[in-house]
């Protein structure tokens, strides 16, 4: 059975940096997309990054140019390296991952999840 455990959530001041992990358990498949993904209270869940088998990246346009997404195989462990935090990105942030060739964007591309550390930036 598949298991995400994400850790790494925190309390930090507009402009800090946070970096969020996913250990990944109970798959052995050469082929996968892994995702980040956060929901802020009173709205959807949205996609943040994602990661392919092949290492092609994907970034939300809010995102871009301050998290990177990134993969340890060795280890079974995504992170995601957040710098010049937003208070608008306070959320609770999520791990998925599915086992495709081509990563999908939305949540409903993702058939598992982890339980969610909550992110908060303070202005």
């Amino acid at each position: 059975q598949v298991q995400l455990v994400e850790s790494g959530g925190g309390s930090v001041q507009s402009g800090g940096s946070l970096r969020l992990s996913c250990a990944i358990f109970g798959y052995s498949f050469s082929t996968y997309c892994m995702g980040w993904f956060r929901q802020a209270p009173g709205k959807e869940r949205e996609a943040v990054a994602t990661i392919d088998s092949d290492g092609t990246t994907r970034y939300a346009d809010s995102v871009k140019g301050r998290f990177t997404i990134s993969q340890d195989n060795a280890k079974n462990t995504l992170f995601l390296q957040m710098n010049s935090l937003r208070p608008e990105g306070t959320a609770m942030y999520y791990c998925a991952a599915d086992f495709v060739r081509f990563c999908g964007w939305g949540p409903g591309a993702f058939n598992y999840w982890g339980q969610g550390t909550q992110v908060n930036v303070s202005s």
